[in-house]
């Protein structure tokens, strides 16, 4: 029976990961064309039934996903932007559960406005896993970029917490406003609370025990199961508490992690979180099957159109807040006025159609009890089940394929930095050599005279800073400054594509050892990652 479940597993990997690269060949973001694939999939004659567990999703996917996302997320951008990332990760959250809870209920016949809040909460939050798988592989400017993100990574709490409460209501039968506000800054409160002690206590624990980069990886993706069940089992959010520790043991990663640390641990993350969005991503698609299965007291046509009508709301719903929260402080405020003189009506529209959902709003729909007491099936489950499943293709496949060609047209160009990223780099990269090389000059010139060593690093600095001179004047001359640095990087490539060749072929007379080979090797790899970039998934 493990032999068979291992062979299966194996041939379920290899087929996604097949998938996956036909996607890139199509030039189609993989959790777009994995859903697509997944439908397919389900149509095929004879093919099982999979469902999606929701304890599955939120306790063994959604924790590593978010820390992941918040490891990797800009806290000096996320900071910027606040303001811009709570308002819609709470207000446009609240907002869009309230239009969806009134709406589905005057037309949906039978749906109450509890079990519309229910459906609010489930779809109102854009899902962390699509925002930073998909945004990505495209051109984004930076805030875009992070408020999409930073969004995303803290409106699950806020959905979840709507989604609990409308959970309660219909079960119970009654909703206390004052106790649900209470309880949300409890949960909310507590969450944050919960992370960032975890957060401090692990990184105290990095410091003062010896470890390697082997134990730093299985401990830093061991930290989010720890703060996520802990919040969890406190009554509080489980998703802020993952956000707020990942932000900060980011933030303070280099008093913890060694260099070696960070290299692997990066590494290690980037294919633990792309296994995890590949395997969620085929199994919306999978999904299909389930959804239809439940519409018992609907026709399809009937949810396909519930569906229209409430995804429509909840896209326009999104513009009008994204455009209000831009243009609506402006008049009232001067001092908005004078830094913001022109904000570009683009932004808001990508905002908007950028929010895609995802496996979180698939998971939430599937976790409402089939059945409220012993007997009695829990009411409307069926259609709220088909109209998440519906706003996901929407949002996701619909929102997300059309998304690539409107940044074309829309030609929207990155203003968020004052200074472009390669005269950063080169600033940065300058005032590092002038700190080496005066600590060099400093404290180590007697020993330079008799350490050739030494004094070979004095004159490397020294080159290196002639050269970095070089590089800024040529990033203020030359009219096209990225085509010029392009074709240095080719250049470069190719001379360390012919290290690489010599290095195989003397790899082939034998004369030198395995592990030299590779350590010489794995230099040669880092040299290129330098030119090229670490690309992170």
């Amino acid at each position: 029976m493990i032999h068979d479940y291992v062979i299966i597993s194996i041939a379920v990997l290899l087929s996604v990961m097949i998938l996956v690269m036909i996607g890139q060949k199509l030039k189609v973001a993989y959790p777009i064309f994995l859903v697509i694939a997944g439908l397919l999939v389900s149509f095929i004659p004879g093919m099982p039934q999979i469902e999606i567990e929701p304890d599955l999703v939120f306790l063994i996917f959604l924790p590593p996903i978010l820390f992941e996302a918040a490891w990797f997320t800009s806290w000096q951008d996320f900071h910027k932007w606040r303001k811009q990332i709570f308002s819609m990760a709470f207000g446009l959250v609240f907002l869009t559960s309230i239009v969806v809870a009134y709406l589905s209920s005057s037309i949906i016949p039978g749906l109450t406005v509890a079990m519309g809040f229910l459906l609010g909460g489930v779809n109102s939050p854009p899902d962390a896993v699509a925002a930073t798988s998909i945004l990505r592989n495209m051109k984004i400017p930076k805030k875009i970029t992070t408020v999409l993100e930073g969004e995303s990574l803290i409106n699950d709490a806020s959905s979840l917490i709507v989604f609990k409460f409308a959970l309660a209501a219909v079960i119970s039968g009654q909703f206390i406003f004052r106790e649900a506000v209470q309880d949300f800054f409890t949960m909310a409160i507590g969450g944050v609370a919960v992370g960032v002690g975890a957060g401090l206590v692990f990184g105290k624990f990095l410091r003062m025990i010896p470890s390697n980069s082997n134990i730093d990886t299985v401990i830093t993706l061991i930290v989010p199961y720890v703060m996520y069940v802990a919040a969890e089992h406190f009554h509080f959010s489980g998703v802020l508490a993952v956000v707020a520790g990942g932000l900060l043991m980011s933030y303070n990663s280099h008093c913890y992690l060694s260099h070696t640390s960070r290299i692997q641990t990066g590494n290690v993350w980037s294919v633990v979180i792309f296994l995890m969005n590949t395997i969620i991503f085929i199994l919306i698609g999978l999904e299909l099957p389930v959804v239809i299965e439940s519409m018992k007291d609907y026709t399809i046509s009937e949810g396909i159109f519930y569906s229209i009508v409430i995804g429509g709301a909840i896209i326009f719903t999104r513009l009008a807040y994204s455009y209000a929260i831009v243009y609506v402080p402006r008049l009232f405020s001067k001092k908005v006025r004078h830094e913001n003189p022109k904000p570009d009506w683009k932004e808001p529209f990508i905002i908007s159609f950028a929010a895609m959902r995802g496996v979180v709003s698939l998971a939430a729909a599937l976790s409402i009890p089939v059945y409220i007491s012993p007997g009695e099936p829990f009411p409307h489950r069926n259609i709220i089940l088909f109209v998440t499943f519906v706003i996901i293709l929407i949002t996701l496949v619909g929102q997300g394929l059309l998304l690539s060609p409107i940044l074309k047209w829309l030609k929207i160009e990155d203003a968020g930095s004052e200074l472009p990223e390669e005269k950063q780099e080169a600033i940065l990269m300058r005032k590092l050599k002038e700190t080496a090389l005066e600590k060099l000059t400093s404290d180590f010139s007697e020993l330079s005279e008799k350490n050739k060593l030494v004094k070979h690093q004095i004159h490397k600095l020294e080159n290196e800073m002639m050269m970095m001179a070089d590089k800024a004047q040529c990033m203020a001359t030359t009219g096209d400054y990225v085509l010029a640095m392009n074709e240095n990087k080719d250049v470069l490539r190719q001379v360390i594509q012919a290290q690489r060749n010599e290095l195989h072929r003397m790899k082939r007379e034998k004369i030198f050892d395995d592990h030299v080979m590779r350590t010489i090797e794995m230099q040669l790899d880092f040299d290129e990652a330098k030119i090229t970039g670490f690309a992170h998934t």
